[in-house]
């Protein structure tokens, strides 16, 4: 299916090509999309059986997120308490080397380990939620637009697609995420999760597993566009100006360790755009009274910016783990993998045209 030409893209606007392409089968993946083969040598029966833009592929890369983002996020879990208590306790925890020696003063070793368990399970919810979606919506996007828009606009493209799949994956991981951080915040929460659990709901009742969904999605949407975005950018980048051979040249090695760059690229960005909101969600969760306008103001610009050095690289070493193990999983599974976007053929003949 050709759209129009990318010359007459301005005067017949992007929303006549959508309208046109949205009446062909959404759920089909355009040819740039297409050119994707299985992770690795494949027995005679196997590779063939994950077609991209199939249900056992997207359950696949779901399950794949899930693994990586619950691994990850509970392999950094002393950091990230480290971090939520500079957030909400300022003058007790001053830096990240202080937060650990009061922490394993006060409680012991064990005490690093504090909410574990909803960690775990939260973040397992939510990166089943943010890698199935994403694969699916970038698919449906893709296809909305057409071959020769989904390669002009694949920026955009990633965008749209990162956020709607973390709109759905944070009302996963809402319930866990508050009593995660009311177990390493409050001195009156139970320690356990089977403890914390029934006190919020005794207390709060389901309201109060989700009060901080929409400072949540102030968080993790913007952090999730840039981790996209940036990481699929990125790697086109590095194939295009770092790497000195194609992709498909690379040994599956290679091609791992162009993955963990990304990310950890893609991490440092993400850590900085979402961290206020980082903030905000930690106070909340620790005080229940408490207001996201009200917090702002009694924190102030510099208040909304504390943590950020753990944070950065607790994020940055998450997100380019999180590729890594994602990226590792459908090597073992032989699960498709699309190579960096590349300009169709088409469009590559409209453009020379055009050029004489």
């Amino acid at each position: 299916m050709l759209l129009s030409d990318c010359c007459k893209l301005e005067k017949m606007g992007i929303f006549n090509d959508v309208s046109t392409a949205a009446n062909e089968n959404l759920f089909a993946a355009p040819s740039m999309f297409r050119t994707a083969h299985c992770a690795g040598k494949c027995p005679k029966k196997g590779c063939d059986d994950i077609q991209l833009g199939s249900m056992k592929f997207y359950t696949l890369c779901a399950l794949g997120g899930s693994l990586s983002c619950g691994l990850t996020h509970t392999l950094i879990v002393p950091l990230d308490l480290v971090k939520c208590r500079i957030q909400v306790n300022a003058e007790k925890y001053k830096g990240v080397a202080t937060g650990f020696r009061v922490t394993v003063a006060e409680e012991g070793i064990r005490g690093l380990g504090r909410g574990w368990a909803p960690t775990f399970i939260g973040y397992s919810m939510q990166g089943l939620g943010k890698f199935g979606f994403y694969e699916l919506f970038k698919n449906i996007y893709s296809n909305m637009l057409g071959e020769e828009n989904a390669y002009l606009w694949r920026t955009s493209l990633y965008l749209a697609a990162s956020a709607s799949a973390e709109f759905f994956a944070d009302i996963l991981l809402a319930p866990m995420e508050a009593t995660k951080v009311r177990i390493q915040t409050s001195p009156t929460a139970p320690p356990t999760l089977r403890g914390c659990v029934p006190m919020i709901y005794k207390t709060e009742g389901l309201t109060g597993f989700f009060k901080g969904l929409p400072p949540l999605w102030t968080r993790q949407i913007p952090y999730t566009m840039m981790k996209f975005s940036c990481f699929e950018r990125t790697v086109e980048l590095l194939y295009q100006y770092v790497v000195p051979k194609p992709r498909a040249q690379c040994s599956k090695a290679e091609q791992l360790v162009v993955t963990f760059t990304a990310g950890y690229i893609a991490g440092v960005f993400c850590a900085v755009v979402s961290h206020p909101a980082d903030t905000i969600v930690s106070k909340m969760n620790q005080n229940a009274s408490a207001g996201a306008v009200e917090l702002v103001k009694q924190l102030g610009w510099a208040g909304c910016w504390k943590g950020l050095t753990p944070r950065i690289i607790m994020v940055g070493t998450l997100t380019a783990l999180q590729w890594f193990i994602y990226d590792s999983f459908k090597v073992a599974l032989n699960i498709p993998r699309p190579p960096p976007a590349q300009m169709p053929e088409s469009l590559k003949i409209k453009l020379a045209a055009a050029n004489k």
